[in-house]
């Protein structure tokens, strides 16, 4: 039997499909709207803030189709995609010493997925969760970034975190994404992508891990365009205008699970 919505989880949809109707209402007229009190209003906006579902404005909201949930949501999603490609990222990765690894709910499979190496490296990373995960492995030497706390994506972000970046020159570097298109690989979010963009410009190349569910996409900032020094690991390989984009300019692609 079908499990009914609660009040709660009916009215955030109709916020967020409001929302996607007009970008910008207020507070008052989204009470009017659902025939609750501007109080009630105020709480669900709160809560849909916290989620990363939308950015709180003075008086109101607004919908970005640019702005990705909240780690803590999305790592709910894709969830034996992301485990897959994680695995297969291993593999791919097997003779490396030193990464980067960027933050993000696959990357942080991904370093699950690390945690049980039995040969030495170091990983330097600007994600609290992703160090942490890895710390547990001895010989796993784990370098945290310095920076302004980003606590929704849990990283570190700012001038502090990109200076310290360049001071390294590992050979890899592992990124997520939040949209994959013809032009290259971007990120949603503006201070994660100045982090990524940093640490693809100090590593020999770049691996992105990223699900089909961001292809066709072009979030709010570039992070790199497709190059020889760009490998891409996906649940599925992309088709297409993208897939003729990546062969083109040199790049190559790794479905998980496939030999």
């Amino acid at each position: 039997m079908t499990q009914k919505k609660s009040k709660k989880v009916t009215r955030h949809e109709r916020i967020l499909a409001a929302l996607d109707a007009n970008p910008a209402l207020r507070v008052t007229e989204l009470a009017e709207l659902l025939s609750v009190s501007a109080e009630t209003v105020r709480r669900d906006l709160s809560e849909l803030d916290d989620a990363g579902r939308i950015n709180r404005t003075y008086g109101g909201a607004v919908r970005s189709q640019v702005f990705e949930p909240a780690l803590t949501e999305r790592l709910k999603l894709r969830i034996e995609e992301r485990r897959l490609i994680a695995a297969t990222a291993v593999t791919a990765v097997q003779d490396v010493e030193s990464m980067f690894i960027g933050g993000g709910a696959t990357t942080l499979h991904f370093a699950r997925a690390l945690r049980s190496s039995t040969r030495p490296m170091t990983v330097i990373t600007s994600s609290f969760s992703i160090a942490t995960e890895l710390s547990s492995n001895p010989l796993i030497q784990v370098m945290a970034l310095p920076g302004i706390v980003e606590a929704k994506e849990g990283m570190v972000q700012g001038p502090e975190t990109l200076a310290a970046i360049r001071r390294y020159r590992p050979p890899l570097a592992v990124i997520g994404a939040s949209g994959l298109d013809a032009s290259g690989v971007s990120e949603a979010l503006l201070a994660a992508a100045q982090v990524y963009s940093e640490m693809i410009a100090n590593a020999d190349r770049a691996l992105i891990l990223a699900d089909s569910s961001k292809y066709d996409r072009r979030a709010l900032q570039g992070i790199t365009p497709w190059s020889p020094r760009v490998q891409l690991i996906c649940d599925i390989a992309p088709t297409g205008t993208m897939a003729t984009a990546i062969e083109a300019a040199g790049a190559s692609v790794i479905e998980a699970g496939k030999p």
